[in-house]
């Protein structure tokens, strides 16, 4: 059997977002349908519809952006059914170009909110493991940099830890990808098959990792939909303080899943130079490209 990592980026438009943020989770394939079909059930019981139905996608931006919190907040907790009903109000409106009603915020707030406390939720139930790299916004690579063509260092401690944790497993890893631009897409395949293909470390880690990766629609997996909503979620919400990641976080977000986001993380072991090391899930990483081990 495998696991599934389900990548997916956070920031990389170098816009309003505080990192780069790169990674998502891995999950069992024997977790991975119960998990698809759970969400979607999920997504009926919080906004009443599909939202792929009425051309909206689940994703962090949409989930636990700051105004769905403030439309959230505009009252008590809805009742279940009278939820639905404003949220399917609300989402018809918009598609008619009509202006919702507040009650309708407010509902399609929570609904969003408890959406994304329910993917969450399942993750942990799914026996998901969380794994993500960032950096700071907007870093230039150094004029002299000769090694554009390679994994940035970002990336290789990204597989590092996913390599270490299937090591534990004893079981193999599929990276599955957000589909981006087709030109960046291609550029980052040949940058992974020059990794594991010339590096010495890169192909010790073929011996776990199949470095083929696919690259799927977000608004066609659900996995891929869940993997946005964490990265997004550790873009605003987790902070590494003690290693140099420590700009300003939303704090709604950071209360609301960043116990979470640490349970959820890898936890193991690593061994470099003959030195085992405590790993963790998510890295932080000031300069991509510095040397290997700075």
């Amino acid at each position: 059997m495998a696991w599934l990592f389900f990548i997916d980026e956070s920031g990389h438009d170098h816009k309003h977002m505080p990192y780069e943020v790169r990674g998502g989770f891995a999950i069992h394939v024997s977790e991975l349908w119960p998990f698809a079909q759970a969400m979607q059930r999920l997504e009926t019981e919080c906004f009443g519809c599909r939202l792929a139905d009425v051309g909206k996608e689940v994703k962090g931006s949409s989930l636990i952006d700051r105004k769905r919190f403030a439309f959230a907040a505009q009252g008590a907790p809805l009742p279940d059914r009278e939820r639905r009903e404003l949220c399917r109000a609300f989402l018809a409106a918009g598609r008619g170009g009509e202006a919702p009603g507040r009650d309708a915020f407010t509902a399609y707030g929570q609904a969003c909110l408890r959406m994304a406390r329910g993917i969450v939720a399942l993750l942990k139930r799914s026996g998901a493991v969380l794994m993500a790299s960032a950096i700071p916004r907007g870093v230039v690579r150094p004029r002299d940099h000769r090694f554009d063509d390679y994994l940035r260092k970002d990336v290789v401690f990204l597989f590092e830890r996913f390599f270490y944790f299937l090591e534990t497993k004893r079981e193999h890893g599929v990276l599955v990808m957000d589909e981006t631009e087709k030109r960046e897409d291609r550029r980052f395949v040949a940058r992974m098959e020059k990794y594991f293909t010339r590096t010495a470390t890169g192909r010790h880690r073929t011996t776990w990792i199949v470095p083929t990766p696919f690259f799927v629609s977000s608004d066609m997996a659900r996995a891929v939909q869940a993997a946005d909503l964490c990265i997004y979620a550790v873009n605003w919400g987790f902070r590494l303080p003690g290693r140099g990641m420590d700009a300003s976080r939303r704090d709604e977000i950071a209360d609301m899943f960043g116990a979470d986001l640490a349970d959820l993380q890898y936890r193991g072991r690593g061994v470099r130079d003959g030195r085992a090391f405590d790993s963790y899930g998510i890295v932080y990483v000031p300069d991509p490209y510095g040397p290997p081990r700075a």
